[in-house]
C-alpha cells in the first residue's frame, strides 16, 4: 500500500465519495478528498498526487477553473466525472488540460480502465520513455527512428500520416479533442477542418489495424476527438 498510486477525490456529493472510496480501496489505490474547488486545488498543490478525479460541479467555483489552476504547475493526469454529458462540455474540460472525460453514472470497470491507462501514461512520461520504441499489441512506433511496425513488418506512412500517429502516442491513452491534433498536426489555421483528420485517421487505421472498420487501439470518442489505447 505505501508504494500504490495517490488518487485525489475532488467532489462534493457525498454518496459518490463513498462510493469512490469503496471502489479505490478495493484496488489498493491510496486516496484523499476534497468537497470544494479551492480545497481541491490546495491539496492538488501540496500532496502532489498520482491522479485527479475531479468532478466539474463543485460548490464554490467550476471545475473548469481547478483544472487550469492544476496546470499552471503541474502536468498530473486529470479524470473528470461529471453529470454534464454534453459534447461542448467534455471538449471544455479537455481542452483546459484534463486527460480523461467520464459521464456520470459510471461503471465501475469503466472509471479504473481510464485510471489504469491515465497512470500507465504518466509513468512512461516520468520514465522518459517517450523517446523509445512505443507499442500497442502488434503496433511498434520508433518515434526518434521515425519507423513503424505490424508484427514484424515495417509499415510506410507519408509524413501527414506519421505527425499524426506521432501526435497520438505522445498523448497515449488520452482522449486529445479534433481541435487539439489539428492544430499539432496542420497547425493553427486547419483547427476547423475536421474532414482533413477523419481522412487521414482512416488511412492510419487501414495501415495499423487488424479489423480498421472496428479498431482496437485508433479509437473515436464521439463528438469529441480520438485516443491511442493503451493495453
Amino acid at each position: 500500500m505505501a508504494n500504490a498510486p495517490e488518487i485525489l477525490i475532488v467532489e462534493d456529493d457525498p454518496q459518490i465519495r463513498r462510493f469512490l472510496r469503496a471502489t479505490l480501496a478495493a484496488e489498493q489505490f491510496r486516496y484523499h478528498e476534497a468537497v470544494t474547488a479551492a480545497e481541491g486545488i490546495a491539496q492538488a498543490q501540496a500532496r502532489q498526487p498520482d491522479l485527479v478525479l475531479l468532478d466539474l460541479g463543485l460548490p464554490d467555483q467550476d471545475g473548469l477553473d481547478v483544472i487550469r489552476a492544476i496546470r499552471r504547475s503541474s502536468q498530473v493526469p486529470i479524470i473528470v466525472l461529471s453529470a454534464r454529458g454534453q459534447e461542448k462540455d467534455k471538449i471544455e474540460a479537455l481542452d483546459a488540460g484534463a486527460d480523461d472525460y467520464v459521464s456520470k453514472p459510471f461503471a465501475v470497470g469503466e472509471l479504473l480502465a481510464r485510471v489504469r491507462a491515465a497512470l500507465r501514461r504518466s509513468a512512461t512520461i516520468r520514465d522518459g520513455a517517450e523517446g523509445t520504441t512505443f507499442r500497442a499489441g502488434d503496433i511498434a512506433v520508433n518515434l526518434d527512428a521515425r519507423v513503424v511496425h505490424v508484427g514484424n513488418v515495417e509499415v510506410h506512412l507519408t509524413p501527414i500520416e506519421f505527425r499524426l500517429l506521432e501526435a497520438l502516442v505522445r498523448h497515449a491513452g488520452k482522449v486529445i479533442t479534433q481541435r487539439q491534433l489539428l492544430v499539432e498536426v496542420w497547425g493553427p489555421q486547419h483547427s476547423e477542418q475536421g474532414q482533413y483528420l477523419r481522412v487521414y485517421m482512416t488511412q492510419l487505421r487501414r495501415k495499423l489495424e487488424a479489423d480498421p472498420a472496428r479498431p482496437r487501439f485508433l479509437r473515436t470518442e464521439p463528438g469529441v476527438g480520438y485516443r491511442l489505447v493503451v493495453e
